[in-house]
């Protein structure tokens, strides 16, 4: 009972970990002055954003960190390379020390550095702590990495709201804090136990609870983000928040009091498996230990295994397609994906083409979107919105954060309604072309905020689902080396589409005005209107992707599905 209760948590403690270590979503915030005191171009302060989003370039330093090093001094090791990283950044923009341009890119690198850090640790701490419920335990912490832009704002509110320097400074210590809070529960981490089927049932309804609270986080601080118009209100109105992220603290109490729930909710209301991922609860002892890098845990089998060996069992030979000429037939069929969870090595995974599409779906749909809320502070400069700036942050952050949150629809409604999560991913991209096109006609107020909306609503989706997409695609086993192989794309997309859109700003603001320091600030529509464009019509791209990958791998889905309500209705 009380390991129960202490992996609850280490729950709480990655969600506290995770909403105050988004930091790359607040660079919007304070972009504007770092390129005024730097004295840089457009094009140079896109550069130390590609910096922060290069970090995930050697995201997998940290796996390799974790497999000589027990958890907590990577914890330690991600929270100091961050309080380097954005004090020293916060020593330059304020004057107290001049550094030259490379150096403050190397900051802005090791602080890029240390969110792929931190995301590891949570990313092993939900895997080893919640097994059988994995899918759901990630979709809900990293969805709290999305609000952080909206905490940060509070806080910088409820302190100083006249010195936007003073996000660099709360990005260096508050991480380092949680960190030192966080540190209590995982090295109190309990022994890997198998749960009983009804305490995998129990922990998804636990989850459940979970995701009702984190909405209300999110439903909050979209709601009273701009009502802080004075720093007694924002404080009472930061002290709300941390209120509410102290809450599932709960939780610990409510598994002590699991009997009565299962006695009086449970009967009428039950859930059940949660993605492929969440093995139906009566097969958990297809589960065979916890993280390959502990020692005193084996590897585990996350799919069905007759599902995986015996595929003869579960796939009907399909007559008749050797003889389709058809180009659009063979952009489907060739070399189309057959099962779920088939493990691929990198060689494997660079040569099916079912990974290109997913690779290009993401380069042209997260990705825009996080180039996007690096470019959030001068593209509501250039519409006169400066004073809305943080605003518009808090509202990207905020509607990140409810798109993570909808990234688990496909895991509670499954019993329902069965849809390929690459159909979801599908879906998710649609928003992101609306909104680009939507700014590219209309400069408005009511225009960028509704964009803003829409672009932090998919991109948040689409981070969140991409971790359960890859390991369902390309193997749970091999998540770790090819999830990271697939957010290459994001420094890739950070350095093109942003140098595209520092270029068209600095060509408009030729003709505009500049700054005491000589860089140059761009003013009307024209600074991002080609920019939009542009990122629009790759955004159709990424959709027709993201099409042809769902069409690609739907029957695979539906034969995983198929076999697992066999394998059910045989038990």
């Amino acid at each position: 009972m009380a390991g129960q209760s202490r992996k609850w948590m280490i729950l709480v403690a990655t969600i506290w970990i995770q909403a105050f270590t988004g930091t790359n979503f607040d660079f919007s915030a304070y972009s504007s002055q770092l390129k005024s005191v730097l004295g840089i171009s457009q094009v140079q302060l896109n550069y130390l954003a590609v910096a922060s989003d290069l970090g995930k370039v050697f995201g997998w330093s940290s796996g390799l960190a974790l497999m000589y090093f027990p958890i907590w001094t990577v914890l330690f090791a991600a929270a100091f390379m961050g309080f380097v990283g954005y004090g020293v950044q916060w020593l330059v923009i304020t004057n107290f020390i001049s550094l030259p341009y490379i150096m403050v890119f190397l900051c802005c690198l090791l602080a890029g550095l240390s969110i792929c850090w931190f995301n590891t640790v949570c990313f092993v701490l939900c895997i080893s702590n919640f097994p059988a419920n994995r899918s759901l335990a990630l979709s809900l912490t990293v969805s709290f990495n999305g609000v952080s832009a909206a905490l940060y704002t509070l806080a910088y509110n409820a302190i100083n709201p006249t010195s936007p320097e003073l996000y660099l400074l709360l990005n260096a210590l508050i991480p380092l804090v949680i960190s030192f809070t966080a540190i209590i529960p995982i090295l109190r981490q309990p022994p890997f136990e198998p749960l009983p089927p009804d305490g995998v049932r129990r922990d998804s309804l636990m989850f459940l609870l979970l995701n009702i609270l984190a909405a209300l986080n999110g439903v909050y601080l979209l709601l009273f983000e701009s009502n802080s118009s004075d720093i007694t209100s924002a404080r009472l109105l930061f002290g709300g928040a941390i209120l509410l992220l102290i809450l599932p603290l709960c939780i610990p109490g409510l598994v002590i009091a699991r009997n009565w729930y299962h006695r009086t909710i449970h009967t009428s209301f039950r859930l059940e498996g949660s993605g492929f991922i969440l093995v139906d609860p009566d097969e958990l002892e297809l589960h065979k230990g916890m993280l390959a890098h502990e020692a005193n845990r084996e590897s585990y089998q996350l799919l069905n295994d007759d599902v995986v060996s015996n595929p003869v069992k579960t796939i009907a030979v399909e007559e008749g397609d050797a003889d389709e000429s058809c180009c659009c037939k063979k952009l489907i069929t060739r070399g189309q994906l057959e099962l779920l969870g088939i493990e691929h090595s990198l060689w494997q995974l660079l040569g099916r083409a079912d990974f290109w599409f997913y690779y290009i779906a993401y380069f042209c749909g997260g990705t825009i979107g996080l180039v996007y809320s690096n470019n959030l502070g001068q593209i509501a400069q250039s519409l006169g919105q400066s004073s809305n700036t943080t605003t518009l942050v808090t509202l990207y952050s905020s509607f990140s954060f409810f798109g993570r949150l909808l990234s688990a629809t496909p895991d509670y409604i499954r019993a329902k309604v069965y849809f390929a999560r690459t159909g979801w991913l599908a879906i998710a991209l649609l928003p992101t072309p609306i909104a680009l096109f939507l700014l590219a006609s209309s400069g408005t107020a009511s225009a960028l905020q509704v964009g803003t909306a829409l672009m932090g609503l998919s991109s948040g989706f689409i981070f969140a689902a991409a971790v359960s997409i890859t390991s369902e695609l390309f193997g749970p086993n091999s998540v770790g080396v090819n999830h990271n192989i697939l957010i290459t794309n994001i420094p890739i997309g950070s350095l093109i589409y942003g140098f595209l859109a520092a270029l068209v700003y600095d060509s408009h603001g030729l003709s505009g005005i500049k700054s005491i320091t000589d860089s140059v600030v761009c003013m009307g529509r024209g600074c991002y209107y080609l920019t939009f464009v542009w990122w629009g019509c790759l955004s159709v791209l990424g959709l027709g992707s993201s099409l042809v990958l769902f069409i690609r791998t739907r029957k695979a889905y539906q034969r995983f599905e198929q076999a697992r309500i066999s394998s059910n209705n045989d038990s």
